[in-house]
């Protein structure tokens, strides 16, 4: 069994690897009454120092003077658009959202993955997304340790810490609760600024 806590669960991917430059994120939590969304967001942009036609690879620099090289793999459209000084930004947006059900339904997992690619001709970009719902069962309230445990579609069980101890008085054993969990990264490229 694993013990976390729902901003960790939400929060994971913003420190990917992507962003190891130094990215501005921004985390927020929205509570309503049948549930809570967390949601993350980490930007990074950087200026394009140098392009390896010959291994595909382009060479970053962001604003706080990090410099990093990125393979851009044959999937990438429009590579020959790309020029020194072009300025990337990347984005990475994840949310967890947690609702207890209304209606007893059948343990469930599903997930849903989305892209797009930039047009041809157009400078490279493009978006990567998926989306994760899972159905569980409440199998498990501790009010004194203030966690609920669920088991999964494949049997596998997580502990959530609940730190509202309102919300908590509304969790029972045999509820059941929603989770939808989303993530995306799109990353574009501007032309170079002329003076």
């Amino acid at each position: 069994m694993k013990r976390r806590s729902l901003v960790v669960l939400s929060c994971l991917a913003i420190s990917a690897s992507a962003f190891s430059a130094g990215p501005q994120a921004d985390v927020s939590v929205v509570q309503n009454p049948d549930g809570a969304t967390v949601q993350g967001v980490a930007k990074v942009t950087a200026t394009i120092v140098g392009i390896d036609p010959a291994t595909r690879t382009v060479t970053l620099k962001t604003s706080s003077g990090k410099v990093m090289e990125l393979e851009v793999t044959n999937e990438a459209r429009n590579f020959d658009q790309l020029a020194l000084g072009d300025v990337v930004n990347a984005q990475y947006r994840e949310s967890l959202t947690l609702s207890l059900l209304d209606k007893k339904t059948q343990p469930s997992l599903s997930e849903n993955d989305t892209g797009q690619r930039a047009p041809a001709g157009a400078k490279p970009g493009g978006e990567i997304g998926r989306e994760v719902t899972v159905i569980a069962d409440v199998i498990a309230v501790d009010r004194h340790a203030k966690t609920v445990t669920l088991r999964g579609p494949r049997g596998e069980t997580v502990e959530l810490r609940v730190h509202d101890p309102e919300r908590l008085k509304r969790v029972k054993k045999g509820d059941q609760v929603k989770a939808v969990y989303t993530e995306a990264f799109a990353i574009s490229v501007e032309p170079a600024v002329t003076k």
